[in-house]
């Protein structure tokens, strides 16, 4: 039961940001919980990374409500590090907010100024031309293009940023077919290594050129490979299931006779998809 010193967020505010603001500040304060109170930015590092793709998967699901409450869990991380940046005298909600409404309007001239964008690829070299302009006006070092790209991104998305990065500044193939080059090249030279360290180079070599071609090919790299994985998890099932429902030890099924399972799930998947 609430008492009068915590009383409930009232249902009509129960929708506002605010009000999650308020729930979080709760949790975190003497005699709220003690899980909450205890959490650091560093801490919280692996419950962001993991909302962010549980919502990436609602996502590629196409679950609107899914997603909603995906999303949700996402503000939920900002409110607490905004939280505990509040507590720690850095920064609070405000300043997160504050923050992002400045930049979103300095960085988008055209749309609340009297710059001009003929296109998405012109508002992408406006945002780069701005943020270099601002790094200068704060007294920062001349910036690298590949300052913008976060170490900590996963290896795939990385690489089509650092790709992309350098297309904006010219550096990228003519054509497409000098990508399709490059990954021959790559792969006689994987072929041709003769140690682990070498192996190793190479194929991330091959994995680099691999991602260009997606980037040439308008296919955001990360994101078929994870749909790929999900049709290979969801296939796999299929043919255990196929399995069971024979009667047979799918561990014990000679190579042959799974390979025809893969093919009958390959084929429930096309009919689903096209019934």
């Amino acid at each position: 039961m609430n008492d009068d010193h915590n009383p409930p967020i009232p249902e009509a505010q129960i929708g506002e940001f605010q009000s999650l603001i308020d729930i979080v500040a709760r949790l975190r304060a003497p005699g709220g919980c003690p899980w909450d109170a205890e959490q650091t930015h560093e801490s919280l590092k692996r419950n962001l990374l993991e909302e962010c793709y549980e919502a990436l998967e609602a996502i590629d699901n196409e679950t609107p409500m899914e997603l909603a409450e995906e999303l949700g869990d996402i503000l939920v991380q900002v409110a607490f590090h905004a939280d505990i940046a509040r507590q720690a005298g850095s920064f609070d909600i405000a300043d997160v907010l504050t923050a992002i409404n400045r930049k979103l309007i300095r960085r988008h001239p055209h749309v609340f100024a009297d710059g001009t964008a003929s296109d998405a690829r012109q508002v992408e070299r406006n945002w780069e031309q701005l943020k270099a302009e601002e790094r200068r006006q704060a007294g920062k070092p001349d910036p690298s293009a590949m300052d913008s790209v976060p170490v900590t991104l996963p290896a795939l998305t990385a690489a089509q940023l650092i790709q992309d990065r350098a297309a904006r500044f010219g550096f990228d193939w003519d054509e497409v077919d000098g990508v399709l080059d490059k990954i021959s090249e790559e792969i006689a030279e994987f072929r041709a290594a003769k140690t682990e360290s070498e192996r190793a180079d190479e194929f991330g070599d091959i994995l680099f050129a691999l991602v260009n071609l997606a980037r040439w090919s308008g296919v955001h790299a990360e994101d078929a490979l994870r749909q790929s994985n999900g049709r290979f998890r969801n296939r796999y099932r299929t043919m255990e299931r196929l399995a069971r429902e024979r009667g047979l030890e799918f561990s014990a099924m000679a190579l042959e006779d799974k390979e025809a399972l893969w093919q009958e799930a390959k084929a429930v998947e096309r009919s689903a998809i096209s019934g």
